[in-house]
């Protein structure tokens, strides 16, 4: 696979507001999908649809404990978070994207 399609499939993974929500959610510690429901205020069966996209890219990792799948950010995904954020404190020159 090229470097461009990539590119383009990574963050179209990104370019989503319930993926970006979930993203947010699991940086604070691992849950299950039924925590991510009550805390997202969503339908199972679209929180369900998100995870398995980020799921495809490797942007989150799932375990299973007993009955329920425990979703956790991707071990490669945080140090990418961190960059982002430290480029939308240090751009200056950024309008409307930091």
């Amino acid at each position: 696979m090229n470097k461009n399609k990539t590119y383009h499939i990574f963050f179209s993974k990104l370019s989503n507001k319930l993926r970006i929500d979930i993203i947010s959610n699991l940086e604070k510690n691992p849950k299950s999908v039924t925590e991510l429901v009550k805390e997202l205020k969503i339908e199972q069966s679209k929180l369900s649809h998100a995870l398995r996209e980020l799921r495809e890219c490797n942007i989150v990792d799932v375990k299973q404990k007993g009955k329920e799948r425990v979703y956790s950010l991707s071990k490669t995904i945080v140090p990418i978070l961190r960059l982002i954020d430290c480029h939308s404190k240090g751009c200056g020159k950024c309008r409307g994207c930091c």
